[in-house]
């Protein structure tokens, strides 16, 4: 790969962790340098237009709009990524070891309860747009999982020692969905969720997307920076996974 994200910013954005060689080069002189440095550049350009796309229109969405909005031809596109499959199994690999990380960090970072826990993953995911991103077998996990009665399988109990080990299948969306289900099932046990709801209720809020012209529509108010659609949205969701 040549490029991998190496962590999100506040805003949601990646950035960019570079080979050692093409991290070098942004300070070397000459033409190859340059090339080098351009083709970096269109990558990024590129990751960032693919995550817009396929989080907006889904990974159904044609490779030429993910070159139109990265702003280079569609044959700059298919010289990185030989075709849309490969594109899809890189940036829904990205947004699942992200989520992974933040699922796994919500779990056992010990600092609130059990609701706030799930609560603050699902507001983070959502303010990122990753779960936009899970590819589709996620859906099927998350199923499989509420079929397990209670919630409480031999996949759940596993995580209720030590954390798995970091980037340990970062990748795989069922570690991502085996640690929503313990979230689920904590939150379940304190009496914070409202009876009934499974693992897969909370991948359809993790998923849910406001669409593009209510955003524009109902814009965040000045001094209200938590304002807008999503927002709300989100809140009216979480409200009604919350038990009474």
């Amino acid at each position: 790969m040549d490029v991998v994200p190496e962590q999100r910013g506040p805003d949601g954005r990646e950035r960019y962790a570079f080979p050692s060689g093409e991290q070098q080069a942004e300070g070397g002189r000459g033409a190859n340098s340059r090339l080098r440095v351009d083709a970096r550049r269109n990558l990024e350009s590129v990751l960032r237009a693919a995550r817009e796309v396929f989080g907006e229109l889904g990974y159904g969405a044609p490779m030429e709009e993910v070159a139109r909005r990265a702003g280079v031809g569609v044959g700059t596109v298919y010289r990185r990524f030989p075709s849309k499959e490969v594109l899809v199994q890189r940036i829904a690999a990205e947004e699942v070891s992200w989520l992974t990380a933040q699922a796994r960090e919500s779990l056992y970072g010990g600092l609130t309860g059990p609701w706030d826990a799930l609560a603050g993953f699902l507001q983070r995911a959502a303010a990122s747009g990753a779960g936009r991103l899970l590819p589709p077998e996620a859906f099927r996990y998350a199923e499989e999982i509420g079929r397990v009665p209670e919630q409480r399988g031999t996949e759940l109990r596993a995580f209720g020692g030590a954390p798995v080990a970091e980037g340990e299948q970062g990748a795989d969306p069922r570690l991502l969905l085996q640690l929503l289900a313990a979230l689920v099932a904590r939150a379940g046990a304190a009496g914070e969720l409202r009876p009934g709801v499974s693992v897969a209720d909370v991948v359809l809020v993790l998923t849910a997307a406001v669409p593009v012209h209510a955003s524009a529509a109902v814009p965040v108010r000045e001094g209200d920076p938590e304002g807008g659609a999503g927002h709300r949205l989100l809140q009216i969701l979480l409200q009604g996974l919350r038990a009474a």
